[in-house]
């Protein structure tokens, strides 16, 4: 049944881009501007997650965590070696955009100079006929891309809603000068949030891996899903990020069902750009003084 099979699809599709678009939310959302390197930071994580399953044989679990630590550690290298100087030298929105559009083509060139321009495929879970539902088909590894997706949004609303340092990031995204003058160490909340972040893309980057080859020109198409996603949602906003991602996936995969796949691309911008026309603010964003 192709109207079922494209759902699935347009479930897993909306699964990676909620979670690049979560990480770049909760990253805008304490920080006040664009993290393109987080597409970057996505593909690194993929590589990692490859390197570890080429060089070792250790179990998927622990390959996935040493690589949520190794994409964390590069989050908090951005922020702490270029972000964090240049916030405080009072660079405006547009010098810290340039920066982060320059880091995510020095980490792509950086992957292409180490690993080359050759496909990689990541073997954790092996080949496996699709399970059958209702005349659509399911892989293994895509039952893991949305059960790992379900469980990571559960914690992650708990967290943000029920701790005290969730409380703090969430205090310091509606108004920093505020959440600093009651005695929030706001730079230290900013880099929580890159490192919480650079996590969630590095949990994408593992579960693209496990269902598609990876090449390490990806993290700019990621990190442009990622934002797109984002916006339609309305940026700096996690459920929106989810809402936004799914929305995407749906439109992009349905959207196949009459144009031919090569214009997927062209139907992303062609919403984004609807979206910038006529609802700025996405689905839940909320307008700022």
């Amino acid at each position: 049944m192709i109207f079922l099979q494209l759902l699935i699809n347009s479930l897993i599709a909306g699964s990676i881009y909620a979670l690049i678009a979560s990480g770049f939310s909760l990253i805008y959302s304490t920080n006040r501007f664009m993290h393109f390197a987080h597409g970057a930071v996505v593909v690194f994580s993929a590589y990692i997650f490859w390197a570890i399953n080429l060089k070792t044989s250790l179990p998927l679990v622990t390959a996935a965590i040493l690589t949520i630590l190794f994409a964390s550690l590069l989050g908090s290298f951005l922020f702490k070696g270029v972000y964090g100087p240049l916030q405080r030298k009072k660079s405006s929105n547009v010098i810290l955009l340039i920066a982060s559009v320059g880091l995510l083509i020095l980490i792509e060139n950086m992957l292409l100079l180490i690993v080359g321009s050759d496909i990689r495929l990541v073997k954790y879970i092996s080949l496996q006929k699709g399970i059958s539902f209702f005349g659509a088909f399911i892989s293994p590894s895509q039952l893991v891309i949305l059960a790992t997706t379900l469980i990571i949004f559960i914690s992650l609303g708990v967290f943000l809603n029920k701790s005290r340092l969730g409380r703090k990031l969430r205090a310091v995204s509606d108004n920093r000068n505020l959440a600093k003058t009651s005695g929030i160490h706001t730079e230290r909340i900013q880099l929580i949030s890159f490192l919480m972040g650079s996590a969630l893309a590095g949990i994408a980057g593992i579960l693209i891996s496990l269902e598609q080859a990876i090449e390490p020109t990806l993290g700019t198409s990621f990190a442009i899903k990622g934002f797109i996603g984002s916006i339609i949602g309305g940026i700096g906003s996690i459920p929106g990020a989810l809402l936004g991602s799914y929305f995407l996936g749906l439109v992009e995969n349905f959207g196949t069902w009459y144009l031919p796949s090569a214009y997927k691309e062209g139907i992303a911008f062609l919403l984004l750009l609807i979206f910038l026309l006529w609802k700025p603010n996405g689905f839940l964003g909320v307008k700022k003084q």
